[in-house]
């Protein structure tokens, strides 16, 4: 209907939002959020509130002003080097799978020159919500944000409110006094901008690092015969969760991961990471970015669970294909199927061939046996 529509259109929205850029203002009903409380899974409690995740509408101008100064606002950055170089959240050209390839070629670069490996997968709390907004107004000033500009950024941030809906009730509106908006374009860039000065505290323990919006992969290599690495790697995450505790980010010790990769035949060491009175212990396995890596890099486990999904999948498309056209056929396999055997398959190169045999057979497949 907009897209009919728009010539009428096009003229008052170009107003608005012309007019909200040249005068560093941006309209309180752009501020307004309704958030519809929804299930993580449907297999979940729906009873328990800590099952829900909270899903933030914002409106549509709100949305179409935030796109066009994210797109400004990346442009400026990329113009003046100011991007953080490992940080691959919504920025042009890189990705998910540009950030796994980037941290996968360092563990691989390790193991060639005989060293062990550690990767430290973070977990943040409401990462998003607890965005101070004096702290990231400060940041953008560093940056050489100021004058019309500053002050829209400020605007943005100022009086944001939200309603809850559920079951058909509205709630009062409450107002947001931290946090960058949620379904927005604009906030996941604001966050990475609000974190740039984490990398300083992580490299400070030899470590490298890789981010990817709010996900943070800490990378450690270190001959096997080191005996201090487990010192070494709490002294950095203890000091990692102050500099979160300053700019009002909560590190999550019960979810944060380790992975423990052996440089050499030998036993790997066993490290005992204490963090906050918590005891983060390494796993076989852990989900990075939608995939799971495995402490010899071979994403056995990986390729394990991306096929059994794939074949209930196509079980379930079987089931009714004889009530499908052949282009809504097509249709499902492409959407749900090979969308899934594509997702940072160049992590897979360089395997064997019969590592990665599972997921040929089931591009083999025909859905319509």
């Amino acid at each position: 209907m907009l897209q009919t529509i728009s010539p009428d259109l096009l003229p008052f929205i170009s107003t608005v939002i012309n007019g909200s850029l040249t005068s560093g203002h941006v309209p309180t009903v752009f501020k307004k959020a309704r958030v519809i409380p929804t299930l993580k899974k449907p297999a979940l409690d729906p009873s328990d509130i800590s099952n829900y995740r909270p899903v933030s509408l914002l409106s549509f101008l709100s949305k179409t002003l935030a796109r066009i100064v994210c797109n400004q606002l990346s442009d400026y950055l990329l113009q003046n080097n100011l991007h953080e170089p490992n940080q691959s959240g919504f920025k042009a050209a890189h990705s998910t799978e540009t950030a796994l390839l980037a941290v996968n070629e360092k563990l691989h670069a390790a193991r060639s020159a005989k060293l062990s490996s550690v990767l430290i997968l973070l977990d943040l709390s409401a990462a998003f919500d607890t965005v101070n907004h004096k702290t990231l107004l400060s940041t953008l000033r560093s940056l050489g944000i100021c004058g019309t500009a500053w002050e829209w950024f400020a605007s943005y941030l100022d009086g944001r409110s939200y309603q809850v809906t559920w079951k058909g009730l509205t709630s009062a509106p409450r107002r947001l006094s931290t946090g960058v908006p949620q379904g927005s374009v604009l906030g996941p860039l604001l966050f990475s901008l609000y974190t740039h000065s984490r990398g300083k505290v992580i490299s400070l323990y030899g470590f490298s690092y890789h981010c990817y919006a709010d996900d943070t992969q800490l990378i450690f290599s270190f001959p096997p015969s080191d005996t201090t690495v487990s010192a070494r790697i709490s002294a950095c995450l203890v000091n990692i969760s102050s500099w979160m505790t300053a700019h009002q980010l909560k590190l999550n010790p019960s979810k944060t991961e380790l992975l423990d990769i052996p440089g050499d035949p030998t036993p790997a060491q066993d490290l005992a990471i204490s963090l906050n009175n918590s005891m983060i212990s390494p796993s076989a396995t852990a989900r990075n970015l939608g995939v799971t890596m495995d402490n010899q890099l071979s994403f056995s486990s990986h390729v394990t669970n991306v096929t059994c999904s794939c074949r209930f999948l196509l079980y379930n498309i079987r089931r009714i294909r004889p009530f499908l056209f052949t282009q809504a056929t097509q249709v499902l396999v492409q959407s749900l199927v090979i969308s899934r055997l594509d997702y940072c398959n160049s992590l897979l190169a360089g395997l064997p061939q019969n590592a990665i045999l599972p997921l040929q057979m089931i591009q083999n497949a025909d859905p319509t046996l």
